[in-house]
């Protein structure tokens, strides 16, 4: 592999021209032709049988062309980025110039290298101090959560439901007076008042009875993620089952011999105390390194390459397409839910992506100029 590399007219810009040796592009066809051998249904031969010869001769000799080109292309062109120290921030635009068998394979890729940030002011810089002090309400918060989550559901047969408590219930939603898709459950838990569902329709569990049935009005909110029922009027048949209501543990010493390794409701205080103040110390201090970070990028000059966004914004959305797949969903399903397209996400993406990648070259501009290195 030959490789020649040109600055262009453009700034931070190169053109590679790269020479893959004959002889491994003549390689990389017959990979692709045994890969792809399977595929084929020549007359007077088996499927998957004809020769390579045979298969170029019936479909024309450039029908490998482009799988060979993908096959030895990508990596000449990292060899040749790494055997430049080239710091690459955009994809290639690719324009082969000579392609087929039995001769070198020779083609160009033009791509944006990182610039240099030019610094301004970073040393002496002044913020307001970033502090968070652990208040009473925290940690009351915190206990309140310990609290709910050692707690125990008991059942409610004197009485009809009220707000907080969890009503089992079977509904089953129309439009119109058609049933819709998703709109049925049996034997449903309800937390009244966790405004888990459709606006109105927990209000009007309120005052139900065991065993009631009860028809319920709503209107689906006019952004509901399914297209198909937003902003319409619907009606549920509901049916009452059962009424649970949670019982809180009692606050005291017990409490936190119980759910912790102390022996005093104050001793579990003042531990919630620590290790709140321990993030809230953690916070502040990324928000301070990060306030530092974001004045050193106003006082400084660069060009960031349209090329470096774009990667930087797809970074983020497979960051996004990942945690997605956590919860089950897929980027499409989640787009539509919220009634946008993959445009519109990339493009509210790109200030952050701007942010992050001024964020990076100032970080390596200081580390350059003050010759910091890492430590083993």
């Amino acid at each position: 592999m030959n490789c020649k590399v040109e600055k262009t007219k453009n700034a931070n810009e190169v053109k590679l021209e790269i020479t893959v040796d004959a002889t491994k592009f003549d390689e990389a066809i017959k990979k692709v032709y045994f890969k792809s051998a399977k595929y084929f249904n020549i007359p007077g031969f088996r499927k998957g049988k004809a020769p390579m010869q045979i298969v170029e001769k019936y479909y024309g000799k450039e029908i490998f062309y482009e799988d060979a080109f993908n096959e030895v292309a990508t990596e000449a062109l990292d060899e040749a980025v790494k055997e430049n120290n080239l710091e690459v921030v955009s994809r290639p635009d690719i324009d082969v110039t000579q392609i087929e068998k039995g001769k070198d394979l020779i083609f160009t890729a033009i791509m944006k290298t990182k610039q240099e940030a030019e610094l301004g002011k970073y040393k002496g810089i002044e913020i307001k101090k970033i502090e968070y002090n652990v208040t009473d309400e925290d940690i009351e918060h915190e206990l309140n959560h310990m609290q709910e989550h050692n707690s125990r559901l008991i059942s409610i047969e004197d009485r009809p439901v009220e707000k907080g408590d969890i009503a089992t219930i079977d509904f089953e939603g129309f439009v119109d007076g058609k049933a819709f898709e998703g709109g049925k459950a049996q034997n449903h838990d309800l937390e009244i008042g966790s405004n888990t569902f459709i606006p109105g329709f927990e209000d009007q569990i309120i005052g139900m009875k065991i065993d009631e049935e009860k028809d319920i009005n709503v209107k689906f909110p006019d952004e509901y993620f399914s297209k198909d029922l937003a902003g319409k009027d619907a009606t549920f048949k509901v049916k009452l089952h059962e009424i649970k209501k949670k019982e809180l543990p009692k606050l005291d010493d017990e409490f936190a011999k119980d759910v912790s390794e102390f022996d005093t409701l104050k001793e579990l205080k003042t531990s919630i105390k620590e290790k709140k103040q321990k993030q809230n110390d953690e916070k502040a201090k990324y928000e301070t390194q990060d306030a530092i970070i974001k004045e050193v990028c106003k006082n400084m000059k660069v060009e960031i390459p349209s090329g470096m966004i774009e990667l930087e914004v797809e970074n983020m959305m497979k960051d996004i397409e990942q945690r997605l797949s956590y919860q089950g969903l897929k980027l499409e399903q989640y787009l539509q839910m919220m009634g946008k397209t993959k445009e519109d996400m990339q493009k509210e993406y790109e200030p952050q992506a701007i942010e992050g990648i001024k964020s990076r070259l100032a970080l390596e501009a200081v580390i350059k100029k003050e010759k910091i290195e890492a430590r083993r």
